[in-house]
């Protein structure tokens, strides 16, 4: 029985033990041209095992670089792509940015606080006044999301106050809908996406 402990760690384990078999497999090939095809199936395995990859629009120069640091630059076929030997900047992931602004209220999102501000700054009137009342409608909706036990009108208001810096204030007579209305509502959109998403099973098959 062999067990991985004893076996050579894997340079990228995105692709698994049996990849990093076939690669050994194919420098052991004498024939060139035997070994160029062994080669473009196991990048077309590559892709499959690791799907994610297929995301960059440079994917195939991607696998073929890990194909060459996997098999230590050992494998002499037909590489469609100039080799590299900077392993570690292949190797290097993409550094993240992150946002230094803060979310006051994370089940309302960054886009809906956005909208917020984008409103408060328009000049008073009727367009200002329907596009309010739309985010206090949203407001509850995502409230809803997040805590369906319990949702005081009072508090959206209080908070779409806050949000706005006081820029944005409901009229008296504005009334929020029954909660079970929002929730019908987001529950309606979710069947639809299921539903949609069934759909697009059936038709790949």
């Amino acid at each position: 029985m062999e067990y991985n402990t004893q076996r050579e760690q894997l340079k990228i384990t995105d692709y698994g033990r049996n990849v990093a078999k076939m690669i050994a497999y194919a420098k052991t090939l004498a024939d060139r041209e035997e070994r160029n095809k062994m080669a473009h199936t196991i990048i077309d395995t590559m892709a499959l095992v690791n799907p994610k990859v297929k995301e960059r629009t440079d994917y195939r120069h991607i696998l073929w670089d890990h194909l060459m640091i996997m098999a230590n630059f050992e494998l002499d076929v037909d590489c469609p792509y100039p080799v590299t030997r900077e392993e570690t900047d292949l190797l290097k992931p993409h550094p993240l940015t992150y946002s230094d602004n803060k979310i006051h209220y994370r089940h309302y999102g960054r886009a809906l606080e956005d909208m917020i501000k984008a409103v408060a700054e328009m000049p008073e009137g009727e367009e200002k006044s329907v596009l309010a009342e739309q985010i206090a409608h949203t407001m509850k909706r995502q409230y809803l999301q997040w805590n369906r036990d319990s949702v005081d009108d009072n508090l959206i208001r209080e908070q779409l106050s806050e949000l706005s810096e006081g820029r944005i204030t409901l009229p008296e007579n504005f009334q929020f809908r029954d909660s079970k209305i929002y929730i019908d509502a987001m529950a309606a959109v979710t069947a639809k996406k299921e539903s949609s998403a069934k759909k697009k099973k059936k038709k790949k098959k």
